[in-house]
């Protein structure tokens, strides 16, 4: 029986090797209690205690994501790694400052279309429910609008989401 045909046979049958590909608790590494060799000049480039890597992004210090919004590092234990740091949206941290916390229902919206543009006055809360409409399947394309139009996108849109809420509610209480 050619190799194939055993390993097709072990498929169909559900027959498995007991291994999982990962390494089990409580195993002992092969190197453990052995010293490692000393070397001068590797010994040189090594990573001393106290030290920081010389790529340690200090507090305050900014970056652009990949989606081109600006994340700036605040000092605010990160709850997934415990670091002392962690990085937040700065235009949501600037708008949070001046406006207090945004609500759970509402993100923002950038106003001119610049993500980089941190400014509170630039950002405007709105409900989440509203994005599909702005820029949807079919929504109107408010990020591609051109910068007069933008306005007149928000209020038609705002308009249509508050027309829609009043309509659900009168719904809800016709029943």
């Amino acid at each position: 029986m050619a190799f194939d045909n055993y390993k097709s046979l072990c498929t169909r049958k559900g027959w498995k090797t007991g291994r999982t590909g990962r390494i089990e608790k409580g195993n002992v590494p092969a190197n453990k209690g052995k010293k490692m060799p000393f070397n001068p000049n590797s010994a040189r480039t090594q990573f001393k205690k106290g030290h920081l890597p010389h790529n340690t992004h200090y507090l305050g210090h900014e970056r652009v994501s990949k989606d081109g919004y600006v994340e700036i590092s605040i000092d605010e234990t990160n709850p997934h790694t415990g670091y002392e740091r962690r990085y937040v949206l700065k235009h949501k941290w600037a708008w949070e400052k001046e406006n207090g916390p945004l609500p759970e229902d509402m993100c923002l919206k950038c106003l001119d279309g610049n993500r980089q543009n941190c400014v509170p006055e630039n950002w405007e809360a709105i409900p989440r429910a509203m994005l599909p409409r702005l820029n949807g399947r079919y929504g109107r394309g408010f990020d591609q609008a051109e910068p007069e139009i933008k306005p007149v996108i928000l209020a038609v849109t705002k308009l249509e989401h508050k027309a829609k809420q009043l309509a659900a509610s009168a719904a809800g209480k016709a029943d």
